[in-house]
């Protein structure tokens, strides 16, 4: 790599697994492209699988400062990611960290590229800042919700003081079997009881 390339600065990319968390990760990973970085965006091997059949990644592979990686999940092939959140969201407490630690040991102990400036991950992913404590590296934690949801959710503490939640009195209708499918008369027994 030229003298040029090893003074740049080199952030690593990593959403959590899920479609609106990958596409917000990777218009950021772009953006700080385009301002000087290198870029390593890592995504699931599953992941990374799909982007790769679907000719997602096409526009990155003449950038030489733009990289992908991927790391498995910890999931078996045949596994309904897109449909379990769920279980994706315990396969990556379970399984992330190992392969990740490794991913940047192998990174920051490379010629090829520069040393790992930052890590940028998704606010779930939590397992990350293990990883960015042990090679002191600053980590920065990335929100995918809307305003307003991340607004609601600040919210929590003081519907929990003043009462309001946990809700008193309310009954639910049972739920649904899959696949989930919510037709015109259970919206309105849902809304108007």
């Amino acid at each position: 790599m030229g003298s040029t390339g090893a003074k740049k600065p080199h952030a690593l990319c990593i959403p959590f697994p899920a479609q609106g968390h990958i596409n917000p990760m990777m218009h950021l990973a772009k953006l700080l492209h385009v301002r000087g970085f290198y870029i390593t965006f890592v995504n699931t091997d599953f992941n990374h699988e799909r982007v790769s059949r679907s000719g997602g990644a096409m526009e990155l592979k003449h950038l030489e400062d733009f990289k992908l990686e991927s790391i498995p999940d910890g999931l078996p092939p045949e596994h309904g990611r897109t449909q379990d959140v769920p279980s994706l969201c315990d396969a990556t407490r379970k399984y992330f960290l190992s392969p990740f630690r490794d991913l940047v040991s192998k990174l920051n102990g490379s010629m090829e590229v520069p040393k790992l400036t930052c890590i940028i991950s998704d606010g779930l992913l939590n397992c990350t800042q293990q990883v960015a404590d042990e090679h002191g590296i600053p980590r920065i934690s990335l929100w995918t919700t809307s305003t307003c949801s991340y607004w609601g959710f600040l919210q929590y503490q003081e519907l929990i003081e003043r009462g309001i939640v946990p809700f008193k009195g309310l009954s639910l209708p049972p739920p649904l079997p899959p696949p989930y499918t919510y037709n015109t008369r259970y919206l309105q027994h849902l809304l108007l009881g």
